[in-house]
């Protein structure tokens, strides 16, 4: 049996790519750096504020002796997911992978009381910062042969969210046309473009902001009957930015829900 007929180690293509991982300091983002550090790739670990947390993911991962990288940028402020990607890059002697997982509601925030800054800012943060950092990726992706991008998105791109995020999830529906469109233009130049989706996942963004009733009103339309893990979602990463199980894969989306949104 050849190498290429092994399917024992799907991931194995993924040692010594280069990736950047936005939001990576907690939750999904640090599950999904050490998943790629796990295949042997080098991984830039990102954060805006949580700083104690992120350099412990990079501890984890085995530091910057293990070729790893900690970033800091606030993608909340214009500019800076651009300036973050050429940090990655400088540090990383390139860049392969992008995962753009960064993102927040920021608070239940209803339509008639939400103020133009919060709104601006939602949308800065969760949409306009994965234009950004794309289009300053693009060059690297672009001249390292397979280049791939996984935009983290949310189950309220589809749903419409709960209570009072309607904003957040129309910054995760344009990601995810963003992430179709893209997958259309960048496809010529050798990169894929696409999306991990997931639903109610037990991470920090729902601390003070999803209740008992919330968290019941979800259970109560998920066929798996639990919320799911960080660890849960990093298989899909894995498998989009992999040449081998994602390859032929582009502007595409895996939701990662219990069942709750099927399509």
């Amino acid at each position: 049996m050849s190498s290429s007929d092994d399917w024992s180690r799907p991931f194995a293509d993924l040692a010594g790519r280069r990736v950047l991982v936005s939001g990576s300091s907690r939750g999904i983002g640090a599950a999904v750096a050490r998943g790629f550090a796990a295949c042997g790739a080098r991984v830039a670990v990102h954060h805006a504020r949580s700083e104690a947390d992120a350099r412990a993911v990079l501890a984890a991962i085995g530091g910057e002796a293990a070729g790893h990288a900690l970033l800091q940028a606030d993608l909340a402020e214009p500019g800076e997911a651009a300036r973050m990607v050429a940090a990655a890059a400088t540090a990383l002697g390139g860049l392969d992978v992008l995962v753009n997982n960064a993102g927040a509601p920021y608070g239940r925030l209803p339509l008639d009381t939400i103020r133009p800054e919060q709104r601006r800012g939602i949308v800065q943060l969760n949409l306009d910062a994965v234009i950004e950092a794309i289009q300053a990726a693009v060059p690297w992706l672009a001249g390292c042969g397979d280049g791939a991008v996984v935009n983290t998105t949310s189950i309220a791109a589809r749903s419409g969210g709960g209570a009072g995020v309607t904003v957040y999830a129309a910054a995760k529906g344009g990601v995810e046309a963003l992430t179709r469109g893209l997958a259309k233009e960048l496809a010529p130049r050798g990169i894929r473009v696409n999306c991990v989706e997931p639903g109610y996942v037990d991470t920090a963004i729902h601390d003070g902001f999803t209740g008992p009733a919330e968290t019941a009103a979800y259970l109560a339309v998920t066929p798996a009957r639990r919320v799911g893990t960080p660890e849960e979602c990093v298989g899909a990463f894995l498998f989009l930015a992999g040449r081998r199980t994602g390859g032929f894969i582009t502007g595409q989306t895996i939701a990662v829900n219990g069942g709750a949104a099927m399509f």
